[in-house]
C-alpha cells in the first residue's frame, strides 16, 4: 500500500502515515528501511497490519520526498515552511542546556 506521512518525530521516533485507503497508520522508526528518514508529507509504501495496538505500517519505503512532491506544493507551500522550525524546535532543547559559571 502507498500513503503519505502525515507527521513523524524524528525525535520520539514515531509517527503517522495516511494510507491511500483513508486510514492512519502508526509508523515507528524501526519498521523504516535502514539510513532512511521520513519527514512530514514524504510518499511512502508500506504493509498494513492490525495489531492488538491498532493499525500499524510495517516494511517502510520512502518513495518521494515531500519537498519534491508537485502535487502538495501549492497547497502546502505554509506547511513546508514550518517543518524546518518544527524540526529545529525538537533539536533545540539538546542545544539549550544549562551550564553552571
Amino acid at each position: 500500500m502507498e500513503g503519505t506521512v502525515k507527521w513523524f518525530n524524528r525525535t520520539k521516533g514515531f509517527g503517522f502515515i495516511e494510507g491511500e485507503d483513508g486510514k492512519e497508520y502508526f509508523v515507528h522508526h524501526s519498521v523504516v528501511a535502514e539510513g532512511t528518514f521520513i519527514r512530514d508529507n514524504d510518499k511512502v509504501s508500506f504493509e498494513p497490519a492490525e495489531t492488538d495496538k491498532g493499525l500499524q505500517a510495517q516494511d517502510v519505503k520512502l518513495l518521494q520526498k515531500g519537498s519534491d512532491r508537485d502535487d502538495i506544493a501549492e497547497e502546502g507551500s505554509e506547511g513546508s515552511e514550518e517543518a524546518p522550525a518544527e524540526e529545529a524546535a525538537e533539536e533545540a532543547p539538546a542545544e539549550e542546556t544549562p551550564t553552571e559559571e
